[in-house]
């Protein structure tokens, strides 16, 4: 199993300084994968409801200045040697088809084939119409579409695509991504539609395990939604055995509230053993890899938690 750790792209922790600190200290700890939120801009007046909060309100906190995923990927790609990078997730609307794969096609080649491309549909409708990307409501369409582009453009020495929102034919793409036949695409979310586009045309699925709309605060929550994508996975025609698992933790420990709301052991929570034996249950299921977004306002309090992980919780896996 590959642990990984949220990379702050936005706030003070982000300062190059800071950013670059962190992911390298991750890297010489022994984390196997940094991920990177995606945001372009923050309207100041929201209506649209987040989804992974109860109330609906996008977090006060993350109303602060922020970098572009991609071109934060591509920097620290350069500060670092071995650890992958994953974009959790990529809103793959906000930019045109065409250039985001020449951008992930890049930083594949120019990381060594370090890439991992996990995608989602996006939510903040007000930031779709600040910088002029596809139709909200027809953001799961676009991007089925995008990504089956991003794909004829990876693998096809001719790549030729006549869509209703992308379209190209005469062209030659290349470099071609180092990873063959291209880099792992994880597609986010934890609805209907997010298992179903992870069936026809994800590598792996990756969701959130506080969505209160589609919560998987507990294993049998989670192993009941596994069942559910693998049985998609046969009906589209693909092997179920060889779709991988991710899995998004944002919250850990005594801190976290002992039951979910099925009445079963929340995961993730209690003491270090209790933490362990959940990765080895999510491990025998077939996660093959799993990330934690550790707290601290400081670089030395996010070192400190991401230490003590290392030293509490992954000895006893």
């Amino acid at each position: 199993m590959l642990i990984g750790f949220n990379a702050p792209t936005a706030g003070l922790l982000a300062a190059p300084e800071h950013l670059t600190r962190l992911v390298v200290a991750g890297e010489a700890l022994g984390f196997d994968y940094a991920t990177f939120s995606d945001h372009v801009v923050i309207p100041v007046d929201i209506q649209a409801k987040y989804p992974y909060s109860a109330t609906g309100e996008f977090p006060a906190g993350s109303r602060v200045e922020r970098h572009e995923q991609l071109i934060e990927v591509a920097f620290l790609a350069a500060k670092t040697t071995r650890l992958r990078l994953v974009t959790s997730v990529m809103v793959v609307p906000h930019r045109p088809a065409v250039l985001t794969a020449k951008m992930l096609s890049t930083i594949d080649v120019l990381s060594g084939g370090r890439l991992t491309v996990g995608i989602g549909v996006g939510w903040l409708k007000e930031e779709f119409e600040a910088i002029g990307a596809p139709d909200f409501t027809q953001r799961g369409k676009v991007t089925d579409e995008y990504i089956k582009a991003f794909i004829e453009l990876w693998t096809k020495e001719r790549p030729r695509f006549a869509g209703e929102y992308v379209s190209f034919d005469n062209i030659d793409f290349s470099h071609k991504p180092v990873q063959k036949p291209h880099p792992p695409i994880w597609v986010g979310g934890e609805s209907g539609p997010a298992l179903r586009r992870t069936a026809r045309l994800g590598d792996a699925w990756y969701p959130i395990g506080t969505n209160p709309a589609n919560p998987l605060d507990s294993l049998a929550r989670f192993k009941t939604q596994v069942a559910r994508l693998h049985k998609m996975t046969a009906e589209a025609g693909r092997d179920p055995k060889a779709m991988g698992l991710a899995f998004r933790c944002t919250a850990l420990g005594e801190k976290v509230p002992p039951k979910a709301g099925d009445g079963e052991r929340r995961l993730f929570s209690g003491k270090p053993a209790e933490i362990a034996a959940d990765m080895r249950a999510l491990r025998d299921m077939g996660v093959g890899s799993l990330d934690f977004g550790f707290g601290g306002a400081t670089v030395e309090a996010m070192l400190g938690e991401m230490q003590q992980f290392k030293k509490e919780v992954l000895p006893l896996l």
